[in-house]
């Protein structure tokens, strides 16, 4: 029986090499799935059918497992975040603290639901189930940024300067 031979990098853009990195660590064995998908979406930001159909044929896994995981779990995304990306804490705390008020005066203002990106790629509207900063309720994280104890004007004025940019 010939070795198995992984398929050739999709292209010589240097984070596959990170990607590759993930699956030769495991061997390219089919439990290395969820962490090489996971190492896609943290390298690129985003999971594209090419990218899936890559790790898929790699790892020796049907594209439906594959394309199954990515749509089970709520981390993966198969779409490319916007150019900012506002995640409004939805856990116990923030909630009790106003968090939906934010959500739905986010998703007003720029015309979308949570998950989603504005038409012109300029923001991305997401929500977590807790980050971890309860004390500091309702937590806002703006590009990554922390803001704690958000108030709705801020949070507005925020998303204005990035839609203006």
């Amino acid at each position: 029986v010939p070795a198995f031979t992984p398929p050739p990098l999709p292209s010589d853009d240097k984070r596959w090499k990170i990607v590759n990195g993930t699956m030769r660590k495991n061997g390219f064995a089919r439990h290395a799935l969820i962490e090489t998908l996971h190492t896609v979406q943290s390298s690129f930001g985003y999971l594209d059918d090419a990218a899936i159909t890559f790790v898929a044929k790699s790892l020796r896994v049907p594209l439906s497992q594959a394309y199954g995981v990515v749509t089970f779990y709520h981390y993966f995304s198969l779409k490319p975040p916007g150019k900012h990306t506002m995640t409004i804490c939805a856990g116990t705390a923030c909630y009790i603290k106003g968090s939906d008020k934010l959500i739905a005066a986010a998703q007003q203002q720029l015309g979308i639901p949570q998950g989603q990106t504005t038409k012109d790629g300029k923001i991305s509207l997401m929500t977590a189930r807790c980050v971890g900063a309860c004390g500091r309720a309702p937590v806002v994280l703006t590009d990554g940024e922390l803001c704690g104890q958000m108030e709705n004007e801020q949070m507005l004025e925020q998303l204005e300067r990035w839609a203006v940019e």
